[in-house]
């Protein structure tokens, strides 16, 4: 008698089976990256409203009250406003500058500190308009911090106040000044350095271009 053997129980997958096979981790492999993509477009988005956030505010507080925010003062006199602005610690001279200061990422003090500070009783941004030092300055949308400074001859003499952010990603650098200004780390309204090691590193000398193997400070005039 002839004795046949049984059917083997560990067939090979068809060549459909693993075309499907292959399709479906190409579908996952393409929605991870889609993903990646449109965080890194929110963030650079989150980046650009917060830039011109800051401007506006500031142009609407000087339209407000006839003063630079962090200009404008006494103290006393910003403090009888109103409860919001009780908490408020500094007032300006009104001499038409935001203090001084080169770094815009340092815990803030004087007129600097009083930006932040009469912004925020204002109404103009969100925040505690009690908040002093470090706490004062705002985060960003890339795990840096964002503050103001007055230039003189950083960023290729570029004499204006700024607004800063740190560690901001070569990709998102680009792409946010395409979307503020030209495109160009050294010439315009938006002005690039090249970040040191993993700090926040104040405004230096313009970068030469953009490497997305790098991170950046960018900074706004407004």
């Amino acid at each position: 008698m002839e004795h046949r053997r049984p059917p083997s129980s560990q067939a090979g997958f068809t060549l459909v089976e693993i075309a499907v096979v292959l399709v479906i981790i190409g579908l996952l492999l393409g929605a991870i990256l889609k993903g990646q993509e449109l965080v890194e477009n929110s963030r650079v988005k989150n980046a650009t409203n917060d830039f011109n956030s800051i401007k506006a505010a500031s142009y609407g507080y000087l339209d407000r009250y006839k003063s630079l925010p962090g200009d404008d003062g006494p103290v006393g006199t910003l403090q009888g406003r109103g409860s919001s602005w009780t908490p408020i610690t500094v007032g300006g001279n009104r001499d038409g500058v935001v203090g001084a200061g080169a770094n815009p990422f340092a815990a803030p003090g004087g007129e600097h500190l009083g930006f932040w500070q009469h912004l925020r009783a204002a109404g103009f941004l969100t925040g505690n308009a009690a908040d002093t030092g470090a706490a004062a300055l705002a985060k960003n949308a890339f795990g840096g911090i964002t503050g103001v400074a007055s230039l003189t001859t950083q960023l290729n003499n570029f004499n204006s106040r700024v607004v800063c952010m740190s560690q901001v990603p070569g990709k998102a650098a680009t792409a946010l000044d395409n979307q503020l200004d030209d495109g160009q780390p050294g010439s315009g309204t938006v002005r690039s350095t090249l970040q040191a090691g993993v700090g926040n590193t104040a405004p230096g000398a313009v970068a030469a271009n953009y490497s997305e193997d790098q991170r950046y400070t960018v900074c706004t005039a407004f």
